[in-house]
């Protein structure tokens, strides 16, 4: 029962997230106020830790983040558990990106995402005007800008701690193609998976998405599943929604997914969804 709840957690991208990748005042606000009331609030994503700030108003806070799909958390600046993929795995994957022409993000931990110079020319040619009519603006914006501003352009690949890897492609053909190359890779190295549109794929260590990243978070904080609710609208939100007491998807999400979810939101993301949802459920 939602009544239970102590602990809620928000995804991000087409749930806090508009579709122009923006955090409204109006959301910052209801979290506030349901901080107020004792109930804490996370950040359960698919984003790196690192974006977060900048998608959200001045004085944006929660009681922690789940981020890069559960491989990372956070309480403040305080790392609560964290996974890294080998480096085997990395430099096995970006030969596979290369021979099959896929756009790839790797992310370390503490430094920005990390594309190969020489893998530049054909990345950047996925980001081609006109957009795909299938692509969202919002992951197409993200793109945009990861491209101009975000990827750091290596002639190799340093360190040894990486959070996760994000792929995109154009064309969900070409997406599709490479999550077969992926699957017959598992039967090698053992990874998960995890999808937020029907033009990318992520990959982390095996065994790990925001389901897990939640029971350590809740662990941390000594609360139990029961207490716990979750609000999301894509595939990656599925392991949480499995998880949590009380799953709600958004308006704005696929059919499949408010299929498991035990209740839908009545606005959409760009509608401030998850405000007037938890305004009606908790404040009245």
């Amino acid at each position: 029962m939602i009544t239970k709840t102590k602990a809620i957690f928000l995804d991000m991208d087409g749930t806090i997230l508009n579709h122009q990748n923006k955090v409204s005042i109006y959301t910052k606000e209801i979290i506030d106020e349901m901080r107020k009331r004792g109930i804490k609030v996370f950040i359960a994503t698919g984003r790196a830790y690192e974006e977060i700030e900048e998608l959200t108003p001045p004085g944006f806070q929660v009681d922690g983040v789940v981020a890069s799909n559960g491989m990372v958390g956070y309480v403040g600046n305080e790392v609560i558990f964290k996974h890294s993929l080998s480096r085997e795995l990395v430099e096995t994957v970006i030969k596979m990106a290369r021979e099959n022409q896929i756009y790839y993000e790797l992310f370390p931990y503490g430094s920005p995402r990390i594309t190969l110079k020489q893998d530049r020319s054909y990345v950047e040619d996925e980001i081609r005007d006109p957009k795909p009519q299938s692509v969202g603006i919002n992951e197409w914006d993200s793109r945009k800008e990861s491209i101009s501003q975000k990827i750091s352009w290596a002639d190799e690949v340093v360190g040894d701690e990486f959070s996760k890897f994000y792929f995109f492609a154009r064309t969900k053909e070409q997406i599709n193609r490479w999550k077969e190359e992926l699957d017959q890779l598992k039967k090698e190295i053992d990874f998960t998976t995890s999808i937020s549109t029907e033009h990318n794929v992520e990959l982390m260590v095996a065994n790990v998405n925001k389901a897990t990243g939640i029971q350590q978070m809740i662990k941390h904080f000594g609360l139990t599943e029961s207490e716990t609710m979750a609000i999301g609208d894509s595939d990656n939100d599925l392991p949480m929604f499995r998880l949590v007491n009380y799953a709600v998807a958004m308006k704005n999400a696929p059919d499949s997914i408010k299929e498991v979810a035990d209740d839908v939101t009545d606005f959409t993301c760009d509608e401030d969804g998850v405000y007037s949802y938890l305004k009606t459920k908790f404040i009245g």
